[in-house]
């Protein structure tokens, strides 16, 4: 039996203008800078003097630890959504954008999958309204005017060998991850050795996402840090002078994107930092802006909820004064199975008792949300075809255990009315009382707080912090930014720092290798493991199989 691929689905699709669309959450044209006919940003200026906001249900989409097997959080969301309009619910899907690198890497898009996709899935996946560009060149601006002030005399003393602030580009590219730049001659700048992350781990974006307002973005932009003195002083981007002109730069990409799933649902989809490396949710602006506007609003935070939520949760909300009114989990039969130690290539056979192995990494997410946050949570599960009802009520019956209902979502198939199950677990759920709280408080110390996330989220035995990240932790701590919340950048293929641990792993310690200070978003950056903020490609990049017809059709794209 063939499918058909989510890019033939998506544009065989009826796509209606965004005006249509912006109508359905009480916006005109007044209220658009558009993109074309199907794709707007969202003018904020345009809506400061509305009356009093209302405020809408706020649902967090997460899920279990991710495996080569698929979860469908993103689907998942986007089918949600749906499912809500079709119950006569008011609702918007809030996302993150994707990352170019890893849409020509290993990844699937960010745009869903199926009969549960937004749309013009290719320009969300490819270069959209241009925000990843602005935020490459506002990180750039930032590093030539760096190099620059050493070049023309350095009267600020940076010392060149503790400069941190690093290049980006949106793309995979190991080959950039350490080189050495500046050479062959004077005119050429100071030699010395750098390197490249890619886009979505630039403090840019984490900035860009939990900035509250134009004038807060200057400001956090003028906290940035990107070199330290020959006496240890820290350099930030005001002494430079450069944020009024990185502000410039990203004066259009702070407002949100607004489009449309296949259904016709107002979807708000806004900055993409990755949950392994960086912070992993959309945008303060968006998810405020779709609270205003929709009854249920449908987020999403990148990876396992030992990432993404907990810094959606302990970071987001903290920075934005935000409680979400419910949980949703996703996971899958197969993925299950395989945290049960099942290979790729059977996971379509009945297996009960990997099952019941592999489920403790659902459940140990479940008691997180539920316990650690104190938050109402859903378990979704995600269907597949192989997936028998005998594994099915295995997975109801572990869940009912800890008091959780399980919904089966078939949104992949059946769009919106595959998702009608869970959207009726959602209102239910929404209506309940939550007593939320962080995973530690900010009065804790950094060592307190990174203990904290190690083992009430990963459940380890807690951190080792290597002599490097020790020394790190004093002059953090001299400098005044103990009080920061912490973002931890850990493999997202594990609850430890270990991406071979699959299942819920017990018995190990995380290693903290360093401590960076990201001062304009507000929180330090934990390094553990082997974790990268430049990704490399594949054997066989996905970017082989795409291409591009004489009309202009895109194919090979999902």
């Amino acid at each position: 039996m063939s499918f058909k691929t989510d890019i033939q689905i998506a544009q065989e699709a009826e796509i209606r203008p965004i005006s249509e669309i912006a109508e359905k959450i009480g916006l005109d044209d007044d209220n658009l800078i558009h993109y074309g006919k199907f794709k707007a940003k969202v003018d904020l200026q345009s809506l400061k003097n509305d009356e009093a906001p209302h405020r809408g249900k706020l649902i967090l989409t997460t899920a279990i630890t991710p495996t080569p097997a698929g979860e469908g959080k993103t689907t998942v969301t986007i089918g949600l959504a749906d499912a809500l309009s079709q119950l006569g619910k008011k609702s918007i899907c809030a996302t993150r954008e994707p990352s170019m690198g890893p849409v020509f890497g290993i990844k699937g898009g960010a745009a869903g999958g199926g009969y549960a996709q937004i749309i013009p899935m290719e320009d969300i996946n490819l270069h959209f309204t241009g925000d990843m560009h602005a935020i490459g060149a506002a990180n750039n601006l930032l590093a030539a005017m760096l190099d620059n002030h050493i070049q023309q005399g350095n009267g600020l003393n940076i010392d060149s060998r503790k400069i941190i602030w690093k290049r980006v580009v949106d793309m995979n590219d190991r080959q950039l991850r350490f080189i050495v730049d500046g050479l062959n001659g004077v005119s050429n700048g100071v030699p010395r050795e750098d390197g490249f992350d890619i886009t979505v781990a630039s403090e840019i974006m984490a900035i860009l996402c939990l900035a509250d307002s134009l004038k807060d973005l200057k400001k956090r932009l003028a906290s940035i840090v990107v070199a330290y003195t020959f006496d240890n002083k820290p350099v930030t981007a005001a002494d430079l002078k450069a944020e009024g002109a990185m502000t410039a730069l990203l004066k259009d990409a702070i407002n949100p994107n607004l489009v449309q799933t296949l259904e016709g649902t107002p979807a708000v989809v806004h900055g993409g930092p990755f949950a392994n490396i960086a912070h992993g949710c959309n945008s303060v602006l968006a998810t405020k802006f779709a609270l205003e506007h929709a009854d249920y609003v449908i987020t999403e935070a990148g990876f396992g909820a030992d990432l993404g939520a907990e810094k959606f949760l302990d970071i987001k909300c903290r920075a934005a004064g935000l409680e979400p009114d419910a949980v949703v989990l996703v996971g899958t039969v197969r993925a299950l199975k395989m945290h049960g130690g099942v290979n790729l290539k059977d996971l379509k056979e009945e297996n009960l008792q990997a099952l019941e192995t592999g489920i403790e990494n659902l459940l140990q997410h479940v008691d997180n949300i539920k316990n650690v946050f104190g938050l109402p949570v859903v378990v979704a599960i995600n269907q597949f075809t192989a997936d028998t009802e005998r594994e099915i009520a295995l997975v109801r019956e572990k869940c009912s255990e800890l008091g959780v209902s399980v919904a089966l979502s078939d949104v992949w198939a059946q769009g919106g009315a595959g998702g009608i199950e869970l959207a009726e677990q959602v209102i239910r759920l929404s209506e309940e009382k939550s007593d939320f709280v962080f995973a530690y408080d900010l009065d804790n110390s950094i060592e307190e707080k990174l203990n904290a996330i190690a083992r009430r989220i990963y459940r380890a035995d807690g951190v080792d912090l290597t002599p490097n990240a020790r020394k790190q932790l004093a002059q953090l701590n001299e400098l005044g930014f103990n009080r920061l919340p912490i973002c931890m950048a850990k493999t997202q293929y594990s609850f430890s720092d270990d991406p071979a641990l699959l299942g819920a792993p017990h018995d190990f310690t995380v290693t903290v290798r360093n401590l960076k200070i990201s001062a304009g978003a507000g929180f330090i950056v934990a390094l553990t493991g082997e974790v990268m903020t430049m990704p490399g490609l594949p054997r066989v990049p996905s970017a082989e199989s795409i291409d591009v017809t004489e009309d202009g059709k895109i194919s090979g794209l999902f």
